[in-house]
């Protein structure tokens, strides 16, 4: 493998002392209670807003109560744009919509698409599947209220960054399964897609900056804390029993990242369903180098590669709908 960046190794030390391996549900608990505001320091490790790009506070439905969304829209553009669906990353557990401000509204631009990013509850007052049922049903409202934002719900794609990859996939399951809405693209980036840990990747990235092996079981306790539901496939698409049918995917894994087998098995997975795939992986990269732009070099190049994925499979001419059950 390539080496890891001084940057890299640097961040990674920082956040150790952040890791959630050690944490208390108490703790976590109340560190979810604090906001994480836009200011000079915060803007320059994650990105802050995309200029160019208007921003909407709003709700829709999740599986209970209502959950709080964001929309972002390119300004001075009169066009009806694609809609994306962005789910954010955080082990279902941490992860708020101003902390992906950046990547959400870097989409928006660059891929000249509608984006709305979920709030869903979190884990572990909200333990799987809260997440999963609030993800699909903000989903099926956004769809629908789609011309509010002069955006075209034919041209629907999901996209997440490692738990939010996992909800990502498991939306276009639901979709599918549930006969609707109608998917486009997914955007998959880090992935978790085995909730059981069969990837070996784990063992070999155990000590990887930014995302530990013991992250990884501490955020699976806290998210399913049920050993039996790690089989189910709202918990691990990729045990899922059948992957036809689903909307071409772009994939991209971390070198340095124990969930990097998780994307690239789940690519083989979508391939041998006969599912449209591209798949990068990031050399020298770790786990969540996309949050953080202007300290890992890949970034950019990931997030420009994400929104072009994006422009070109939802072009009016482009748009391939997975074919209706018995088609």
């Amino acid at each position: 493998m390539a080496k890891l960046d001084l940057r890299v190794r640097l961040l990674g030390r920082v956040l150790k002392r952040f890791s959630v391996a050690g944490k208390s549900e108490a703790r976590i608990r109340a560190e979810q209670k604090l906001s994480v505001r836009h200011n000079p320091v915060t803007d320059f490790m994650l990105g802050g807003l995309a200029a160019g790009v208007d921003v909407i506070n709003d709700t829709a439905a999740g599986s209970g109560a209502r959950i709080p969304v964001r929309i972002y829209r390119p300004a001075q553009n009169a066009e009806t744009l694609p809609l994306v669906v962005f789910m954010h990353g955080g082990g279902w557990t941490f992860g708020t919509l101003n902390v992906y401000d950046g990547i959400a509204s870097t989409i928006a631009r660059d891929a000249r698409a509608v984006v709305v990013s979920l709030a869903y509850r979190l884990a572990p007052e909200h333990p799987w599947p809260a997440a999963v049922e609030d993800c699909y049903a903000a989903m099926l409202e956004v769809s629908e209220r789609a011309a509010e934002w002069a955006a075209d719900a034919r041209r629907l794609a999901v996209v997440g960054d490692s738990a939010g990859g996992n909800l990502a996939a498991v939306l276009t399951l639901l979709a599918r399964d549930r006969s609707g809405p109608a998917l486009s693209f997914q955007g998959l980036v880090y992935p978790a897609t085995d909730l059981t840990m069969g990837s070996a990747s784990i063992e070999e990235n155990a000590n990887a900056p930014m995302l530990t092996k013991q992250d990884m079981l501490r955020y699976r306790s806290l998210y399913a804390p049920q050993a039996e539901d790690y089989t189910n496939p709202c918990a691990s698409p990729l045990l899922a029993p059948d992957h036809s049918r689903l909307p071409p995917a772009l994939i991209q894994v971390a070198e340095h990242d124990p969930l990097r087998d998780d994307g690239l098995r789940y690519a083989d997975a979508l391939r041998a369903a006969g599912v449209p795939v591209r798949v990068t992986t990031y050399v020298g990269m770790p786990h969540g180098y996309l949050g953080f732009p202007r300290v890992f070099r890949s970034a950019p190049q990931a997030l420009a590669e994400l929104a072009a994925e994006l422009h070109r499979h939802l072009a009016p001419e482009n748009v391939l709908h997975p074919r209706p059950e018995g088609a």
